[in-house]
């Protein structure tokens, strides 16, 4: 599953992220989502994990909690579509 993790502080990084949410289960990957002209962080990243249990477990527990200072916004992600006209 994939989560939307929103409201993170500018000092999270990717390991932080993946160790906020490893103690849920197995983390696939975690990632901080970087401005492309600053290379700072957006505020927001995602945390892929295989077993859906765990993930939803994890959304349930994080959602709220506070990570760096900050109250976390936690969520599954929702699919991007490609928003042109076809």
């Amino acid at each position: 599953m994939n989560i939307y993790v929103g409201n993170l502080s500018y000092g999270t990084t990717d390991d932080s992220l993946r160790e906020a949410f490893v103690e849920f289960g197995q983390v696939e990957s975690a990632s901080v989502i970087q401005d492309r002209m600053t290379g700072r962080s957006r505020g927001f990243g995602f945390v892929i994990m295989p077993d859906d249990a765990e993930a939803q477990k994890a959304i349930e527990a994080m959602n709220g909690q506070e990570l760096d200072g900050r109250s976390l916004k936690v969520n599954q992600a929702k699919e991007r579509t490609g928003g042109g006209r076809g």
